[in-house]
């Protein structure tokens, strides 16, 4: 879940760690800490809360140096607190760490430390490990790297570390597993590290991303040079990032949240470009294209995913079974792992998710894949570990999305999801010719339609005035409307802190019907298809309870419009289709609710972006 960054090279270190933290907010943002290499002694600066509470505190400190190391936390072991923060000394204060992940055997190895007279300040599992590495270096009498190697052997989890130290000035060692980091190669001799591209970007395009069990030494003499665990060496292959700076700024909006719901007409758009052609009547995702076969011949599909990604793939699902009728069971990824799933060779296993990184979802690929399945990816981070352990897949290429919660991530895995299932439809012959060339030109226009919903922005912040003080909400949806009101519920809740559920709409009766009150708003996904008549009959039951419904509607629906206490119209589309039009507005109503309950948007509290850890 942290963020990581560091730096060595001619440059002054502190103002490319202040920076790169920034840009790594978004991947905790508990507490932040830097450690700067100056004239044989490692200066250490960290402090509670946001980056900028760091930056005040280090003000007028001695910033000098050429090589450092930081970091930004969500917290796993200890409150967020100054000394629970990275990175954490050895006891000597000559050795500097930060961590992302999670130690399991931290208090075994804890105990072991302290019958040898080392002393521990924090309550985090990460001091563990900095305080192994400087005995392992004492008693066996050998140089950083090698201690580095030898301590990761005996830690059991997950790791992405940065280690400095003062008897190394030229060196910062860095290892992963299972945890993503990314060494970036300068122009002038330099290298940069981080958890993800973002704070790279600005200085070289040229990276390496380190594989699970890999030590990275980078040394201002020798260069970069890896080797595993095993003390192997690596080649390491470089390559050239495609990201480009603008994206990692606001660009003018209030918030990065914002600025991405905004950006979804031409996301949707960079994700199917070169993927079909409606005039000449083709799809091809060119990522799974030599695997279509085994999807249409698998005895079923299995998607799994977390969060915002497991309500694409039940999106998915329905796109699937209904279009090219193929099975489909969709899983939470953390469950899957854990229930002894019954997987054969004839399975294909779909990991979804934003960041690539996901550990859950990258434990239950692991998993799918030691029994023979074949397993693919959907995700938005080029090079990520998804990407990488996967036979096969394809890129959302949504662009950078900073804001914790998911907007144009979840409208991009739709939008593959939907070409995945019209390209299967087609070859398997399940959709007709004109039906499939009706929706590639629907599809085709989606992001012109998305873009007529974002114009009704200043309606939806209005009817956002009028529940912002709700304490609970409902949403309903049917057919694949109902992962789209799980969404929104979800949105409402990361953001707003107002506890709301998304039901299928005909479940309502069978419970939450004894939640509606004259004060319960129930946001309904109503538009026009083959249930459109029973979400009618569902809204006449809220609002004989008086509950108040506020309605995403087709555009020129006058029925539900009669009996809403307030409507949002979207224009007409392919029902398959709806889901990408339908998010829109409750995105926008959960960003506007939030704003004027003053939560904090991009970062909403005890959440993170990457969920890197269990």
């Amino acid at each position: 879940m942290c963020g990581i960054v560091a730096y060595i090279g001619k440059k002054e270190a502190y103002p490319i760690l202040i920076k790169g933290l920034k840009r790594l907010e978004y991947r905790g943002y508990d507490s932040a800490g830097i450690a700067l290499l100056d004239s044989g002694k490692v200066n250490l600066y960290k402090r509670q809360g946001k980056v900028s509470n760091l930056e005040e505190f280090a003000a007028g400190k001695n910033l000098a140096g050429h090589a450092g190391i930081g970091h930004t936390r969500w917290a796993t072991h200890g409150p967020p607190n100054d000394i629970n923060a990275h990175p954490h000394f050895s006891n000597n204060e000559k050795i500097a760490l930060i961590h992302n992940g999670i130690i399991e055997n931290y208090n075994s190895l804890k105990e072991e430390l302290i019958v040898r007279g080392y002393h521990f300040k924090s309550q985090t599992d990460t001091e563990v490990l900095v305080h192994l590495i400087d005995d392992i270096q004492k008693k066996e009498k050998v140089d950083l790297a090698e201690a580095v190697r030898m301590a990761l052997q005996n830690v059991i989890g997950a790791y992405a570390i940065v280690v400095i130290s003062s008897d190394n000035p030229n060196q910062l060692i860095a290892a992963r597993k299972s945890s993503p980091l990314v060494v970036g190669i300068g122009k002038e001799n330099d290298f940069y590290l981080a958890s993800d591209a973002t704070p790279i970007i600005e200085y070289t395009n040229q990276v390496v991303y380190l594989e699970d069990e890999e030590i990275a030494v980078v040394d201002l003499v020798t260069g970069l040079n890896i080797t595993n665990l095993r003390n192997q060496p690596k080649t390491p292959y470089v390559q050239e990032l495609e990201m480009q700076l603008e994206t990692l700024e606001k660009g003018g909006y209030e918030h990065f949240m914002l600025k991405e719901i905004h950006e979804q007409p031409r996301s949707i758009k960079d994700c199917f470009r070169g993927r079909l052609n409606a005039s000449e009547g083709w799809v091809s995702l060119g990522g799974v294209k030599d695997y279509e076969q085994k999807m249409i011949n698998a005895q079923r599909i299995v998607m799994v995913a977390c969060g915002t990604s497991w309500h694409a793939c039940l999106v998915g699902e329905y796109l699937f079974e209904d279009l090219a009728r193929i099975n489909v069971e969709v899983e939470y990824a953390s469950e899957f792992r854990y229930r002894n799933p019954i997987i054969n060779e004839n399975d294909i296993v779909i990991a979804v998710s934003q960041s690539g990184e996901t550990a859950d979802t990258l434990a239950a690929l692991e998993l799918a894949k030691s029994k023979g399945a074949t397993i693919l990816g959907i995700c938005n981070v080029v090079g990520s570990s998804i990407s990488r352990i996967t036979d096969a897949g394809s890129y959302t290429h949504a662009g950078p999305e900073i804001g914790v919660a998911s907007t144009k991530a979840f409208t991009a895995q739709v939008t593959v999801l939907t070409l995945m299932a019209l390209s299967l439809a087609h070859k398997k012959g399940t959709i007709s010719e004109s039906k499939f060339r009706t929706m590639l030109s629907e599809l085709e226009i989606i992001p012109e339609k998305v873009k007529r919903v974002l114009e009704r922005n200043a309606e939806i912040e209005e009817i956002s005035r009028i529940y912002k003080d709700a304490n609970n909400a409902l949403y309903l949806g049917r057919g694949s409307s109902f992962p789209v009101a799980l969404e929104g519920a979800l949105k409402l809740k990361e953001i707003s802190y107002i506890h709301a559920e998304g039901y299928p709409a005909a479940e309502m009766k069978h419970g939450p019907i004894a939640l509606i009150d004259e004060e319960m708003p129930v946001f309904v996904i109503a538009t026009k298809g083959t249930s459109y008549e029973k979400v009618v009959s569902n809204i006449q039951e809220v609002k004989a309870r008086k509950g108040k419904i506020i309605a995403i509607v087709t555009e020129g629906d006058t029925d539900v419009k009669a009996m809403a206490d307030h409507v949002i119209e979207i224009p007409d589309t392919d029902e398959h289709l709806v889901p990408i039009l339908a998010t829109i507005p409750l995105q926008l109503l959960s960003y506007h609710i939030a704003v004027m309950r003053d939560c904090n948007v991009d970062q909403p509290r005890n959440l993170a972006k990457s969920v890197t850890v269990e």
